[in-house]
């Protein structure tokens, strides 16, 4: 584990500019070109040869070990999000509107400094390494592991195992949380139209049915389903994003849209809810003279990692940064993370990243203030190389 650590220093300033030119060039869900570019064209000079176009804009390379064995993933994402960055960073976006306020550019740099270490490391192990560079996980509706996974990624050589990471603003650096089991909720997503009649907004709105109106009710309702129609002791969240309607500031608005997530730990109260958000919104509108329609779209399962994965990774954080370092939470998260289709096909193990420095104040995932501190950077790749090792040592 030594001979790793000093490998991770002679590649860390290469990772670092990595990271600096990936927060630099955010590109969202789904047009992640350059950015697989940029992946693609590193990994070449590592002397890999990539896979380019798999579920889009993903990227792949195998490292081949001296002889066979396993087959072990490390996968990272690369998507940003259309947020303005308001970081104050030296190496802020150079894209209008867009940021890596999720710490992707991190995953996706660690994953290349693992891929220098493992490689040149290449033989002193049995089996194969697949590097796993991954588009669109912010998009929950058109998750960009599921389209990878149709492409083929989990094969070709089949993958026995597969490690994840994301830094996790709520934890110091330095530090490392794991859980036995459901790390993170599912993530759903619901699309709704109200229908209602447009009239003269002053003159005449009793001969209109206001859209506006009855979409502000059904936003108030839906919050009594997690409140009254969830157990106390279930987890669920239902939040209404994005909404939209109306055509002028006097004119009863005939259309209005919404749209929200859905998040749950408990499988069984996840079925529940299309039926449930159905019910209300139509009903309210129904009840005020209108119709709508509800387009619930069942998106990312729980992130559950396995038994003995765990215990691996268990192992190897506090052989690798120390007992203090490791993490037990005592909750899961509700936050969605499509690692999760992975889980449902491979034995996977997901693990939280400390990225926040003690002192400075904390901003959570998604805020345009967001940064992960680079230090976690070395401790991540780390962790992440030891484990691939580990299991391929077994």
């Amino acid at each position: 584990m030594s001979e790793v650590k000093q490998l991770i220093d002679k590649y860390w300033e290469q990772v670092r500019a990595h990271r600096i030119w990936f927060h630099q060039h955010p590109e969202p869900s789904h047009r992640e070109h350059e950015t697989a570019a940029y992946v693609a064209k590193v990994l070449r000079e590592i002397g890999l040869t990539p896979q380019e176009h798999v579920g889009g804009c993903g990227v792949v390379a195998v490292i081949e070990g001296k002889g066979p064995g396993k087959c072990v993933g490390l996968r990272a994402d690369f998507d940003a999000l259309e947020i303005t960055e308001c970081t104050g960073a030296p190496f802020a976006s150079q894209n209008p509107g867009v940021m890596h306020a999720c710490g992707h550019d991190t995953h996706a740099a660690m994953l290349l400094g693992a891929a220098y270490v493992l490689n040149e490391l290449r033989g002193e192990f049995n089996g194969r390494i697949k590097l796993i560079f991954q588009p669109a996980e912010e998009d929950a509706a058109d998750s960009g592991s599921r389209a990878m996974i149709a492409d083929g990624v989990l094969e070709n050589p089949h993958v026995d195992v597969m490690y994840g990471q994301h830094v996790w603003p709520s934890l110091p650096t330095g530090t490392v949380g794991i859980r036995n089991g459901t790390m993170m909720a599912s993530s759903d997503r619901f699309f709704i139209t109200i229908h209602g009649k447009s009239s003269h907004g002053g003159a005449a709105p009793h001969e209109g049915v206001d859209a506006v109106v009855i979409g502000a009710q059904a936003i108030t309702a839906l919050q009594t389903i997690v409140s009254r129609s969830v157990a106390p002791l279930d987890s669920a969240v239902i939040s209404i994003g994005k909404v939209s309607g109306g055509t002028r500031y006097n004119i009863v608005a005939d259309e209005f849209r919404m749209e929200g997530t859905c998040r749950n730990l408990n499988p069984a109260v996840r079925k529940t809810m299309p039926e449930r958000i159905r019910k209300i919104v139509c009903g309210i509108a129904e009840g005020m003279g209108g119709t709508a329609e509800v387009d619930y779209r069942m998106c990312y399962s729980p992130t559950v990692n396995d038994p003995a994965q765990f215990e691996l990774m268990r192992g190897v954080i506090t052989e690798t940064l120390g007992e203090d370092a490791l993490v037990i939470p005592e909750n899961s998260s509700l936050a969605g993370e499509d690692f999760s289709y992975y889980c449902e096909q491979v034995p996977t193990c997901f693990n939280w990243l400390g990225c926040h420095e003690p002192g400075k104040p904390v901003y959570p995932l998604h805020s345009d203030h967001f940064l992960a501190q680079e230090a976690c950077m070395p401790l991540g790749m780390e962790v992440m190389v030891n484990a691939a090792l580990k299991f391929l040592a077994e």
